[in-house]
């Protein structure tokens, strides 16, 4: 006879990914003639639950490396820049995002320069990135159990049951 327990467990109930583009501008201290360099560097965020979709904060540095003065100086200018992106993520068997939820906020493909512009006195930045937001909640898993009789059959020991057999069952009363 089979029977059916369900078992609650948490497991991964809601996943999506989003690809954003940012434009950031900032003005460094000199007036750059040739950008010769960028990298983004101390991505951080975190995501939290705002009425059912996932508001993923951060932050990073852009280091800009540039020439100046006709090109015959440089330096590196860091800038920090802030972001939000908000991920709607479909929750299966049709639940809700709500605060029980753990969310799980991953960077798919870490922020990168994409372009690199000097506008004026200014340089302007296009920065992509693509994050990943699981949701981690309750959730049921039911199986199948077979009933299982728990009787053990007793099994001697060959020498110990020639033993057994090898006793005189007579031999208080002979004496």
């Amino acid at each position: 006879m089979t029977n059916y327990r369900e078992i609650v467990t948490k497991a991964v109930v809601g996943k999506a990914k989003k690809s954003s583009t940012n434009v950031f501008s900032f003005s460094p201290e000199e007036i750059p003639n040739t950008i010769l360099g960028c990298w983004v560097i101390n991505n951080s965020f975190n995501g939290t639950n705002n009425n059912g979709v996932v508001d993923v904060s951060g932050s990073y540095d852009v280091n800009v490396w540039y020439s100046y003065d006709n090109d015959t100086k440089t330096a590196v200018s860091t800038k920090r820049f802030s972001y939000l992106d908000k991920i709607t993520v479909p929750i299966k068997n049709g639940n809700l995002l709500d605060n029980t939820n753990e969310i799980i906020v991953r960077s798919l493909k870490q922020p990168t320069v994409s372009k690199a512009d000097i506008k004026g006195n200014d340089i302007e930045l296009t920065i992509e990135k693509e994050m990943g937001v699981e949701i981690v909640g309750n959730t049921k898993v039911k199986i199948s159990v077979e009933d299982i009789e728990d009787d053990y059959e007793e099994v001697l020991d060959e020498e110990l049951s020639n033993e057994i057999d090898s006793i005189n069952e007579d031999y208080l009363e002979n004496e």
